[in-house]
């Protein structure tokens, strides 16, 4: 938050003063709620609500915040007005809605395709090749950032070379964030409709069970 305070200042940037001031205050509630949620009978009694607050809290601290941290980066180091900074905006969050559809997309099929089951035929197979199997997602990402790089070069005038790889850093730690948020949501759905994904007040998981609520030895 400091970061974001300090190049504030010095950014050209529409309605970042406002940004700051949300962005500082979700982050104080998240964090107030936080240090509720780390004392145990609570989290243990709400886990569900302790994992949405966990997702949150990630999105927050490794994206959010290093995207807004980019966006001032930028506008303290060019040489250019609001109105481009803004379509600048618009770009880089296009892509990341385009990165999370993506993701979603290919997350949900490889659920319907039981590549995620435990014991599943191609279980080895798909945790030895899982860098291959990131390769339709790197590829959207790759030339967005690509595109990103070259509109910056074009559109703005930089002092120097080391803000633009900085941004680009920040951006691309905020599209991988955008990457793991599909699969941190259908763990959220999994915890809220299976107990099986919730822990027992001694630690572990609580058992499988069927529908008449016996437990399934695996």
């Amino acid at each position: 938050m400091f970061i974001e305070y300090y190049g504030g200042q010095y950014a050209t940037y529409p309605f970042k003063n406002i940004i700051f001031k949300v962005h500082l205050i979700v982050s104080v509630m998240i964090a107030i709620i936080s240090i509720i949620f780390a004392i145990r009978p609570i989290y243990m009694r709400y886990q569900k609500t302790q994992y949405f607050l966990n997702t949150i809290k990630s999105q927050n601290l490794g994206g959010i915040s290093f995207y807004i941290v980019a966006l001032l980066a930028i506008g303290a180091n060019i040489n250019g007005n609001s109105e481009d900074m803004i379509t600048f905006t618009y770009i880089t969050l296009a892509i990341g809605f385009i990165v999370f559809i993506i993701t979603f997309i290919r997350f949900y099929i490889l659920l319907k395709n039981g590549k995620y089951r435990k014991g599943a035929k191609k279980d080895y197979q798909r945790r030895k090749f899982k860098g291959k199997s990131l390769l339709p997602i790197a590829i959207p990402a790759g030339i967005g950032i690509v595109f990103i790089i070259q509109y910056l070069i074009r559109t703005f005038d930089f002092a120097s070379a080391e803000t633009i790889i900085m941004a680009i850093l920040m951006i691309g730690l905020f599209y991988t964030k955008l990457f793991v948020l599909p699969e941190q949501l259908v763990l959220q759905y999994c915890k809220i409709r299976f107990d099986s994904f919730n822990y027992e007040q001694n630690g572990r998981l609580k058992p499988v069970r069927d529908e008449d609520g016996n437990i399934i030895m695996e």
